[in-house]
């Protein structure tokens, strides 16, 4: 049994094709998936595929990289969390890679999502890319390890994983650990303990070897767990429960039958 952890099926090339995406998705081992929001004018096609299919789940957020869209407060969040298939609040964060000028409204709606999380009690899923060190320090300002969750995608140090697993947070690995180039990645895979460990496609981007260049899908996450799997010498079977186990714990009410 596999869990994506992290993926995008309402986006045209997944949503057009979504039986089939499905059919792969189960003839590879993955038994479930979780549909993350990206803003909240596109929230309506992310729960609507998890309330038609029992073994998708959603959350509910606004990436940091969307600015010109609807921009939630905490009862807005915390009124949309409420949905019975929502299991997440994000995906959230900080991403100085596209908004280089650093701006003050991520961090602000940064901080509204952890709030929102710590109310809910819903896990956060946190995206984090050329901002590590001000993600970890809204985290610890905001309170974030009383929600928890999982830094997703994650691309950054050993150094900057060691923070996020003492605020106890996990550590999602998605296709980008099986690319060549990426030894230092897979020291981080080799580092993070086994009860912390997810796995992800966030499809459709970033398809693991030797998919690479092409649409992603969630049957590929298969992909993700074998690279990690031999970045730390176990088999697949083993980093396959490990994960499966760790989504269920993590997001509490996703519901594994």
């Amino acid at each position: 049994m596999l869990v994506d952890s992290h993926c995008h099926l309402d986006f045209p090339d997944l949503i057009e094709n979504e039986a089939d995406v499905l059919e792969r998705m189960i003839e590879n081992g993955v038994t479930h998936a979780l549909c993350v929001s990206v803003k909240l004018e596109t929230l309506p096609a992310v729960i609507g595929l998890a309330e038609r299919h029992g073994n998708l789940f959603a959350s509910v957020g606004v990436h940091p990289d969307n600015a010109d869209c609807e921009e939630p407060d905490e009862a807005r969040l915390l009124a949309l969390a409420a949905h019975p298939k929502v299991v997440a609040i994000g995906e959230t964060g900080l991403d100085y890679y596209w908004h280089k000028d650093a701006p003050e409204w991520q961090r602000a709606r940064f901080r509204t999502h952890i709030r929102a999380a710590r109310r809910c009690a819903k896990p956060l899923i946190i995206h984090t890319r050329d901002s590590a060190a001000d993600t970890l320090r809204l985290m610890r300002e905001e309170g974030a390890d009383q929600a928890g969750g999982v830094m997703h995608c994650f691309t950054e140090t050993r150094e900057v994983a060691a923070d996020a697993l003492d605020l106890g947070f996990h550590i999602s690995f998605s296709g980008i650990v099986s690319f060549k180039n990426a030894e230092a990645l897979r020291d981080v895979a080799r580092f993070v303990p086994s009860d912390r460990l997810l796995v992800e496609t966030d499809a459709p981007y970033l398809a693991p070897m030797p998919f690479r260049g092409k649409t992603n899908q969630p049957a590929y996450v298969r992909h993700v767990a074998q690279a990690v799997a031999d970045a730390r010498g176990e088999s697949l079977a083993r980093v396959a429960e490990a994960t499966s186990r760790n989504f269920f714990r993590l997001f509490k009410d996703a519901s594994p039958s």
